[in-house]
């Protein structure tokens, strides 16, 4: 599946792209066989200073993985217009030693065909079509940051999906996720029992230019609150070195659940070199709240060499209200506490 201009932006800078550092162990008759991965560890300190109960915690530095992955990637072809293909990723914690699993999660599982004529069809465990299509532009981090409905959403696991070959520019998507409540006792089902959720939309993608508008039926049993979610979600490459991006994304109230929500986006990317530097803004709008939310992100990239990075990544959810007192030649900023400013800071090594 094609990145848009600024991802392949950024994975350019970086050289962090999974399937440009793959080793072929495997490639005979139509038959490949990739393996990948990258070992990542860093620095996290920041965040909230308060947990859900509202009691001050501990929010210091922590030395941590970072998202350690190790994957396999095949394909076979069938014909001249038919590939078979195959996925399959694990998590690991590379920051210390984990002797309960060799592995912490399964991140992806999935298998397919794709037609150079008819499409792509795909069934198992991904990363949500509403993301690759749509909310895209604006996932460069690498941890915290993102406003807009990530990878899981609605997805990972129970999946299938389908989306179009490149149509001049346009593509279409859509995937269905299946709750399902099989064997278990009609006392222990839920209020939603089994559940299908859909999304899907349509992406333009020419030249400098990638559009995305798309939908998700973002239902109860995947931690939604029951209503459609929508988004429209964009980006321009001014030229190979600066992108900018722009999008909106909202999701209706619920009169039981609430959970409604208008999220506005802008952003850039800027390349030189081995260096990316990265930074976006957003104005969240909650229903049922009096004021508005401002979070902001912020990331730097250097690409030592091919396989090796390294970074520097800043995000606050809240950004505390600003106000600048003038008096004469002094000047001083107040309310601009800085203390819950999460950042993360380390290094990665691609294979």
């Amino acid at each position: 599946m094609k990145k848009t201009l600024l991802a392949t932006a950024i994975i350019g800078a970086l050289g962090a792209s999974a399937a440009a550092q793959a080793a072929t162990v495997y490639d005979q008759d139509g038959t490949k066989l990739d393996v990948y991965g990258r070992i990542a560890m860093g620095i996290a300190g920041g965040g909230p200073e308060y947990n859900d109960a509202d009691v001050k915690i501990d929010n210091g530095a922590e030395f941590v993985d970072v998202y350690s992955r190790l994957g396999l990637r095949m394909s076979h072809e069938v014909n001249s217009d038919l590939t078979a293909f195959g996925r399959l990723e694990w998590r690991f914690k590379g920051d210390e030693r984990y002797t309960e699993s060799g592995f912490t999660e399964v991140r992806q599982s999935y298998l397919g065909v794709q037609s150079k004529q008819y499409g792509t069809f795909q069934a198992g465990n991904f990363d949500a079509f509403y993301n690759q299509f749509v909310s895209l532009p604006f996932d460069w981090e690498i941890d915290r940051g993102l406003e807009f409905a990530g990878h899981p959403k609605q997805s990972r696991g129970d999946s299938i999906g389908y989306y179009t070959p490149d149509l001049q520019g346009w593509t279409a998507f859509l995937q269905l996720k299946h709750y399902s409540e099989r064997g278990i006792a009609e006392t222990a089902t839920t209020e939603e029992g089994s559940v299908v959720a859909a999304q899907g939309g349509v992406r333009y993608e020419q030249g400098p230019v990638t559009l995305g508008l798309g939908f998700v039926d973002d239902v109860v049993r995947g931690g939604g609150n029951g209503e459609i979610m929508g988004g429209l979600i964009g980006s321009y490459a001014i030229n190979d070195q600066f992108s900018v991006r722009l999008g909106y994304e909202g999701r209706e109230n619920s009169d039981v659940r609430g959970g409604g929500y208008d999220t506005v986006g802008l952003g850039g990317t800027y390349t030189t070199g081995p260096w990316a530097f990265a930074a976006d803004i957003y104005n969240v709008d909650t229903d049922g709240e009096d004021d508005d939310r401002t979070a902001w992100a912020l990331g730097t990239y250097y690409k030592v060499s091919s396989n090796f990075d390294v970074f520097v990544e800043l995000n606050q959810a809240d950004q505390q209200s600003i106000s600048v007192n003038l008096d004469g030649l002094d000047s001083k900023v107040e309310n601009a506490d800085g203390d819950d400013v999460y950042y993360l800071t380390g290094a990665r090594y691609h294979f």
